[in-house]
C-alpha cells in the first residue's frame, strides 16, 4: 500500500473539499455539513476500496462527474458497493448506541449529538444535566496518517495548558482504539464570525491579540502548531476570549510522536495559509511557520470582505499558491530570500520575475498599523518575521 503512504493528508482534504463542493452544488437544498459528511464517507470508501492512486483518483473523479450530471436533480448518493460501514465506529463500543432522539453516549458523556465531521475525527456536542456543554472529539484510528497523531495532540494540549489554549478536560479510549478528547464546546470559530461579518474592529483586535498570546506561549514551549487558520481560533462569543485549538498535527522536538527536527513533514497546514518554505520542501522549519500563517489570518481579518490573502486555486495547488504569493509580494531572489539555498525544491520550476505590490495595493482600505503588522509577518526570510511576542508589542495592539 505504498501509494497510500505517499498520499498526503492535504491531498485527501482537497479531494473531500472537491467532493463537498460537487455534492452541495448537485442540490440547492444540500447544507454544507450534509454535503461534507457525504463527501467524507465517499472519500473514505474510495480510499479503502482502491488498489492504486490511479484507481482512487478515478473513483473520486467519477463521483464528482456524477454529481455534476445530477445538478438540479436528485443529490448524488453513495452506491451500496461504495458505502463504508458507517456503523463500525459508532457501534464498536457497547455504550455508544442509544435512542437517536436522546443522542448517543460515549463513556460518561450522554446526549451526544453529531456536530461536525473532519477527515480524522468526528465531533459530538454533549450537554450534561447541569447545562455544561462539551465537545466530544472521537478520532478515527485508521485515518490517522502522519502528521496526524491523536495521542500526541493530547500530550501537547496538556503541556500547552493556558488561558489562551483550549483546555483538554480529559481523554479516554473506546473499542477499536478510538481515542476520545473531551474539550469545552465553543459556539464560534473566527472564520464563521468573519464570513458573516459578526465582529467589530475592536473585537477583531482582541481576538488576534489572544491568538498571538497563545502562539507566544506554545512557541516558548517549543511547540509548532502547524495549522494556524481562522477556523482553529474558537470562542463562545464575538467578545472573546479566543482560544487556539486543534493541535492534531502539532510538533515538538523530543515528543515520541514528532519527527526529527531536520526531517519535519512538509505536508502540513491548510491551503492558503501555508508558508513558502514548506512549499519548496524545507524540512528544518521552526515556529516562524506559524507566524506566516498568523500573518495570513491577520490580513484576512483586516481585509475588506475578509477574503483570503493568497489563492491556492480550486484544488489547493501548491503552484497556484506560490504564484499567488509571488504576484503579491514579488518573485524573490537570493538577496531578498537567502534561505532559498536551503530549499530542496527551489530551482525545479522557473518563475517569471514579478514585481512586488505595495501594501496599500495588497490590503486597500485597512489601517496603516494593521498593514504594517502583516508586512512584518509575511516575510520570505523566516528569520525576519515577527515572533509572536514582537507582534504583541506592535502598535496595532496598542489600543487593546
Amino acid at each position: 500500500m505504498d501509494w497510500k503512504k505517499a498520499l498526503g493528508f492535504t491531498d485527501r482534504l482537497r479531494t473531500i473539499q472537491s467532493l463537498t463542493s460537487a455534492y452541495q452544488q448537485s442540490s440547492s437544498s444540500a447544507a454544507f455539513t450534509e454535503a461534507q459528511a457525504q463527501a467524507r464517507k465517499c472519500e473514505t470508501a474510495f480510499y479503502d476500496q482502491a488498489t492504486s492512486k490511479e484507481e482512487y483518483d478515478h473513483l473520486c473523479q467519477q463521483a464528482i462527474d456524477e454529481a455534476e450530471i445530477s445538478k438540479s436533480s436528485t443529490p448524488a448518493t453513495i452506491s451500496s458497493d461504495q458505502q463504508p460501514d458507517a456503523d463500525t465506529d459508532a457501534d464498536a463500543d457497547a455504550s455508544s448506541s442509544i435512542d437517536p432522539s436522546a443522542g448517543q453516549q460515549f463513556g460518561q458523556y450522554a446526549s451526544c449529538f453529531h456536530h461536525f465531521d473532519g477527515l480524522h475525527s468526528t465531533i459530538y456536542k454533549s450537554t450534561a444535566k447541569d447545562g455544561t456543554v462539551r465537545a466530544v472529539k472521537i478520532t478515527i484510528p485508521h485515518l490517522m496518517t502522519a502528521p496526524h497523531d491523536a495521542p500526541r495532540e493530547a500530550r501537547l494540549l496538556r503541556e500547552a495548558s493556558s488561558d489562551k489554549v483550549i483546555p483538554l478536560i480529559e481523554t479516554f479510549t473506546l473499542d477499536g482504539g478510538r481515542l476520545v478528547l473531551v474539550l469545552p464546546f465553543l459556539r464560534y470559530d473566527f472564520e464563521h464570525l468573519l464570513r458573516r461579518d459578526m465582529v467589530t474592529a475592536t473585537q477583531t483586535r482582541h481576538i488576534l491579540h489572544d491568538l498571538f498570546q497563545a502562539l507566544a506561549h506554545v512557541h516558548k514551549l517549543g511547540i509548532i502548531h502547524r495549522d494556524i487558520k481562522p477556523s482553529n481560533i474558537l470562542m463562545d462569543s464575538p467578545e472573546g476570549p479566543a482560544y487556539l485549538a486543534d493541535f492534531g498535527i502539532s510538533w515538538k522536538e523530543g515528543d515520541p510522536g514528532s519527527e526529527p527536527a531536520d526531517q519535519k513533514i512538509t505536508d502540513v497546514g491548510t491551503t492558503s495559509y501555508r508558508a513558502p518554505e514548506i512549499l519548496f520542501g524545507y524540512r528544518g522549519y521552526g515556529t516562524a511557520l506559524d507566524q506566516w500563517s498568523a500573518g495570513c489570518v491577520v490580513a484576512e481579518a483586516l481585509a475588506v470582505g475578509h477574503g483570503q490573502l493568497f489563492d491556492s486555486g480550486p484544488i489547493g495547488s501548491d503552484l497556484s499558491l506560490i504564484f499567488s504569493i509571488f504576484k503579491a509580494l514579488g518573485t524573490p531572489d537570493e538577496q531578498r530570500w537567502p534561505e532559498i539555498h536551503q530549499l530542496p525544491d527551489w530551482g525545479k520550476v522557473e518563475f517569471h520575475p514579478l514585481p512586488s505590490q505595495s501594501w496599500d495595493e495588497i490590503l486597500p482600505g485597512t489601517s496603516s498599523n494593521g498593514r504594517d503588522l502583516v508586512r512584518h509577518l509575511l516575510c520570505y526570510e523566516s528569520q525576519q518575521r515577527f515572533s509572536a511576542e514582537e507582534a504583541l508589542r506592535h502598535p496595532y495592539f496598542s489600543t487593546h
